[in-house]
């Protein structure tokens, strides 16, 4: 096999919202990769059942880990839980979010604080653990957490959710200049519109979309379609895997439109 191919072959992996969208793209990826070791932390036991069952049957094992990702505790529990399952682990994907909307005049305080315990305090404490493991073994380690567009600016309607993801975008690039000399590398990616089952259910729940939203918004997008979460978790398990080499605090649009640019 080709390095490419095999490029993830010593990665051990916890990945959050692993169980479907980004997350579970990232985790079949990673498995066409050569990892063997995977942690999919999520809410639903169902559907973790479900991708554990899939991704064992590609050849890799695999667990999942019922947790909320608004408990500090819980994400670093889930740590300690993949590294007695696995030995070790050393590779963190946080593609786990939430996008309630909510402008600044209507966020409530409950809303704001919620918004930021999902997308930014979750990914710091899970962070927190994997970097402490990794720093007690000696060992070098990879993460990325998946951003938004919306770090530059966003749209009114997602006010919190704006503020949450240039959070996290800061708090990649502060992990990324502590732990350099360490090895550890932390990056981002930051995708535009995406086609995922959470965003259908968004799209239905807070814009009262029609079924063919998807065929509507793809009908009019520059490049004929959304973000696909398939394409975009080859950037994702690259950065993961040693490939990357030196690569850390990088901070990586994924989108078909250019920031800064107004029209054609």
């Amino acid at each position: 096999m080709s390095d490419l191919t095999m490029r993830n072959a010593g990665t051990n992996a916890l990945i959050t919202g692993g169980a479907q969208g980004v997350g579970l793209a990232v985790a079949r990826q990673l498995v066409e990769e050569g990892c063997k070791a995977l942690v999919l932390l999520g809410r639903s036991e169902d559907k973790g059942r479900v991708a554990v069952a899939e991704l064992e049957k590609r050849g890799a094992e695999a667990i999942f880990v019922s947790a909320d990702l608004a408990d500090p505790a819980a994400c670093l529990a889930a740590v300690e839980t993949g590294v007695k399952r696995f030995g070790s682990l050393n590779a963190l994907v946080n593609a786990a979010a939430s996008a309630a909307r909510g402008s600044l005049v209507e966020t409530t305080p409950a809303m704001f604080d919620e918004m930021f315990a999902i997308n930014v305090r979750g990914p710091f404490f899970l962070m927190q653990g994997l970097v402490k493991h990794l720093l007690e073994t000696s060992q070098p380690g990879s993460m990325v957490n998946v951003l938004s567009v919306n770090v530059h600016g966003g749209q009114s309607f997602l006010s919190s959710y704006s503020a949450s993801k240039g959070a996290l975008a800061t708090l990649t690039k502060n992990v990324a200049n502590a732990y350099r000399r360490n090895r550890i590398r932390c990056n981002a990616v930051m995708p535009g519109w995406m086609d995922t089952p959470g965003e259908a259910m968004t799209q239905a729940k807070f814009h009262d979309a029609a079924p063919d939203w998807l065929a509507k918004a793809e009908a009019a997008a520059p490049m004929g379609q959304l973000v696909k979460t398939h394409e975009m978790a080859g950037l994702i398990t690259y950065m993961l895997s040693p490939q990357s080499g030196v690569m850390t605090g990088a901070l990586v649009d994924y989108d078909q439109n250019v920031p800064g640019i107004i029209g054609e």
